[in-house]
């Protein structure tokens, strides 16, 4: 499957790993840099979704996204993603998702303004923890525009290619494909969230770590199980 990100902001906390631990299936152990393991919550835009050699459907096709996540192994190989949660703004792709990739995506009311950078979400899905909520407000900083050096913090954190999900006790992957991010630094303006929280999670009130990437083209294989 094909689609377009765009405008992805990244903001990291710092989280005891044994907390994450805790959070994830059995099968997978959380990943860490330096010792250290990270929460993510990314919010962006995803346009142009389309199956291979079909053209992009109007109604499933573009909406925002904001997701909750962590990093994960399997016995030291295969490193990648665990999503807590991803909220979306379209019912159809909300559903489309759980049926085919048991992400636990949930549906939500979302705004973005690109003029100013501004993020509005709100879930709307009693699935799901309630409230579940969001304002996120930022703007990139002038500088660097390049990808993250391998080896890095930030390779570690935005650099991973296998989304893992879980249902009925099985354990699922899915990779993705797209060149690495065209990141530089972010400044962040305003922040209210719940959605970590609605995780489950407790996370620190200190300012994330963060990372802007503009655009990326995306190609995602079907799951497999594991």
């Amino acid at each position: 499957m094909h689609q377009n990100w765009h405008h992805l902001l990244f903001l990291h906390w710092e989280i005891p790993p044994e907390k994450l631990q805790a959070l994830v299936p059995a099968g997978l152990e959380i990943d860490t840099f330096e010792g250290k393991a990270y929460v993510g919550l990314i919010p962006f835009t995803i346009t142009g979704v389309r199956a291979v050699l079909t053209p992009p459907l109007p109604w499933i096709s573009s909406f925002h996204e904001v997701n909750v996540r962590t990093y994960v192994h399997r016995n030291g190989r295969d490193p990648g993603v665990w999503f807590f949660s991803l909220d979306a703004s379209s019912t159809l792709a909300v559903a489309a998702a759980r049926a085919m990739y048991k992400l636990p995506y949930f549906d939500s009311d979302i705004d973005f303004d690109p003029s100013s950078l501004t993020f509005d979400s709100k879930r709307t899905d009693r699935r799901g923890q309630l409230p579940a909520n969001a304002h996120v407000r930022y703007q990139p900083v002038e500088g660097p525009v390049q990808p993250a050096r391998p080896g890095s913090l930030e390779h570690f954190l935005v650099e991973r290619y296998i989304l893992y999900a879980e249902s009925d006790h099985t354990l699922y992957r899915a990779r993705v494909h797209h060149q690495p991010y065209p990141l530089q630094r972010a400044e962040l303006l305003g922040l209210e969230e719940t959605l970590v929280w609605a995780a489950g999670i407790k996370r620190p009130e200190n300012v994330p770590i963060r990372h802007y990437a503009r655009e990326v083209n995306v190609k995602v294989y079907g799951p497999e199980k594991v």
